[in-house]
C-alpha cells in the first residue's frame, strides 16, 4: 500500500524559518538545466497548472516554461490568484478539464502546487475519465479529523483571506468531502511532499492509497520553492511522460536519481 508519512504534529520552528531557501532554489535552475533536459520528452496532451493559496499564474511561470519545453500543451487555471478552495474556482477547475478534453481529445494531467493540489484532486474526482494523471506539489490531501497541523501563521492567513472559520470551513463543503475517497479515483496520483516543509506536514501532503495507482515521493526542499526547485520539475516531468495506459511508481534513475537518494537519504541499491 502507499502510505502516509507517520510524522506527527506541524512543521518545525526551523523548518518554518528556513522557507527562505526558496529564493536559493529558484536561483539554481539555470545551474540544473543540463540535468532538467536530460527528462524525457512528452507526447503533447494538455496539461493543467494550479497555483498554490495565494499564488497566482505567475508563480508557475518556472512549470509552465519547462513542460512546455519538454512538449506539453500547458494552461493554467485562468482564475487569478488562489484565494482559498471556493465553489466557484472548483466549478472552474472542472468546466476547464472537461473544455481542454474535447479541444484536445486527450486526457488531461493535472499539475498542482500546494492548495492548488487540492483544486486537482477534486477535478479528478469529478471527472475522472477526462484526467490522465495528478501530481500534487506539497499538497495538504489528507488532514485528520482533528485539523490541520500546519502552523498557527499560516492558518490565521486562511481565516483572514480565506474565510473567518478558517480550513475547516472549505473541507466540510459537499465538494470537498469527496476528496476523501480514494478508492473512487481511478487515476494515477503522485504526491511530492519534503520532510523540512515548512507550512504543510508530511502526514498531510501524503496518501494512503493503492500503490498500482497512487504514491508518495519524498524530495529536498521547502515548501515555497517547490515550484522552482530543479528535481522536483525533472520529477514532475517524469510522471507526466509516463504511458496513458502503463503508469508506473516512480524509480529515481541516473545521475538525477542519484542526488534524489543523495538528498533524502534513500539507500541507493547495489
Amino acid at each position: 500500500m502507499a502510505q502516509r508519512h507517520p510524522h506527527e504534529g506541524r512543521p518545525s520552528l526551523l523548518a518554518q524559518l528556513l522557507e527562505t531557501r526558496a529564493l536559493f532554489e529558484a536561483a539554481s535552475i539555470p545551474y540544473a538545466l543540463p540535468l532538467l533536459m536530460h527528462a524525457p520528452m512528452g507526447d503533447g496532451h494538455p496539461v493543467l497548472l494550479l497555483p498554490g493559496f495565494m499564488g497566482s499564474e505567475g508563480t508557475l511561470i518556472a512549470l509552465e516554461t519547462y513542460l512546455h519545453n519538454r512538449g506539453y500543451a500547458v494552461q493554467t487555471w485562468g482564475l487569478g490568484r488562489n484565494v482559498g478552495f471556493r465553489p466557484g474556482h472548483a466549478s472552474a477547475i472542472e468546466s476547464k478539464i472537461r473544455y481542454l478534453h474535447h479541444e484536445s481529445g486527450r486526457k488531461v494531467s493535472l499539475v498542482g502546487w500546494s492548495l492548488g493540489g487540492v483544486f486537482a484532486l477534486y477535478g479528478a474526482h469529478q471527472c475522472p475519465q477526462d484526467v490522465r494523471c495528478v501530481v500534487t506539489l506539497g499538497s495538504p490531501v489528507t488532514v485528520d479529523a482533528s485539523g490541520s497541523a500546519a502552523p498557527p501563521l499560516v492558518k490565521a492567513l486562511y481565516r483572514l483571506i480565506a474565510h473567518p472559520m478558517g480550513a475547516a470551513a472549505h473541507s466540510m463543503q459537499p465538494r470537498a468531502k469527496s476528496l476523501r475517497d480514494r478508492a473512487a479515483l481511478p487515476v494515477p496520483v503522485s504526491c511530492l511532499y519534503s520532510l523540512s516543509d515548512g507550512v504543510v506536514p508530511p502526514q498531510e501532503a501524503t496518501i494512503d492509497g493503492d500503490p498500482a495507482r497512487h504514491e508518495n515521493i519524498r524530495v529536498w526542499g521547502s515548501h515555497v520553492g517547490l515550484g522552482f526547485n530543479p528535481l522536483v520539475l525533472q520529477i514532475v516531468a517524469d510522471r507526466l511522460a509516463q504511458p496513458e495506459d502503463d503508469w508506473r511508481p516512480y524509480a529515481p534513475s541516473g545521475v538525477a536519481g542519484l542526488l534524489h537518494r543523495a538528498l533524502t537519504h534513500e539507500a541507493v541499491p547495489i
